[in-house]
């Protein structure tokens, strides 16, 4: 009889992030970036998020869009103001701007995370606030008739947020 193990932490999350990002992206191959001012990382496939646009000057993170009109944005900056996940999150929720409208949100020890409506389009954001004194985020955004394509794309990439 064959006893399945299953690792607790980081390496089980990134498995399954990584598997829901193969099956949803039909055989899309992964693809990590690394961030080499901040150690941010994020992975994602890149054959749906295929142009990547050109770096920031200041080197904080990259983004990327899809012919569909979708984009994500990796990235760090330094939590200047000791941001905090649940401050963060009621910052958002407080946030007034037309078209703008918060339908999730959750926060823990160490990150955070809101999703909603901004336009005519879908936003996923999670942030990790380092003990590094860096906030680590990645932000996906997408038209609303995609809904079904990047819901789970999301959630898989959101999950795949790093730092050192």
């Amino acid at each position: 009889m064959k006893c399945v193990h299953l690792v607790q932490g980081a390496p089980l999350v990134i498995a399954f992030s990584l598997l829901t990002i193969a099956t949803t992206a039909a055989i899309a191959k992964p693809f990590t970036y690394v961030n080499a001012r901040f150690g941010t990382s994020c992975t994602f496939p890149d054959e749906i998020f295929s142009d990547r646009l050109p770096e920031p000057e200041n080197g904080d993170g990259q983004q990327w869009s899809a012919p569909d009109g979708a984009s994500l944005t990796c990235s760090g900056i330094y939590n200047i103001d000791n941001d905090t996940p649940k401050g963060f999150v009621a910052d958002e929720k407080a946030n007034t701007g037309p078209g703008y409208k918060i339908t999730y949100s959750k926060s823990g020890k160490n990150w955070a995370v809101v999703s909603g409506i901004k336009g005519d389009k879908v936003f996923y954001e999670r942030r990790l606030f380092g003990k590094d004194g860096v906030i680590r985020t990645v932000w996906i955004e997408y038209p609303s008739s995609l809904k079904a394509k990047y819901d789970p794309l999301s959630g898989a990439i959101a999950a795949s947020l790093r730092g050192p």
